[in-house]
């Protein structure tokens, strides 16, 4: 990691460790930069079930990560969504309706040939923090 003090590794327990040379987030200044989350759990194991499963499991891991950073959903400005399937498009966009309430923050969603471990859904943001 750079010496650049600006810089900080943002990492929690509460959500799966990096499975590659990659941080959990990177805060720079005051905005937030998580890595994509998948349906891992924080111990590391794959989610079963569908797609309504495994997006709950990706909300539950950015929660983790935007609270060890002080932020939470409402301070998020900007989401990437990466989905196998865009015909469930509509369920997953229910359920991230549901985590971010009347807060609208900017999104792409976009369909992909494979995600990482074969999962159904993959999640990044950015989010506004204080600061330090």
């Amino acid at each position: 990691m750079s010496t650049n003090e600006k810089v900080r590794v943002v990492s929690t327990n509460e959500a799966p460790a990096a499975i590659g040379p990659y941080s959990q987030a990177i805060k720079l200044g005051g905005l937030l930069f998580t890595s994509g989350q998948i349906p891992l759990t924080a111990s590391g194991e794959l989610v079963e079930g569908g797609i309504e499963e495994q997006t709950h499991q990706v909300f539950r891991n950015l929660k983790a990560v935007l609270a060890e950073a002080g932020a939470d959903f409402s301070d998020v400005v900007k989401a990437t969504v990466f989905m196998k399937d865009m015909n469930q498009f509509a369920v997953v966009n229910g359920i991230y309706a549901s985590y971010f309430g009347d807060h609208k923050p900017a999104r792409s969603a976009v369909e992909v040939a494979r995600l990482p471990k074969d999962v159904f859904v993959e999640i990044e943001v950015i989010a506004s923090t204080s600061v330090e």
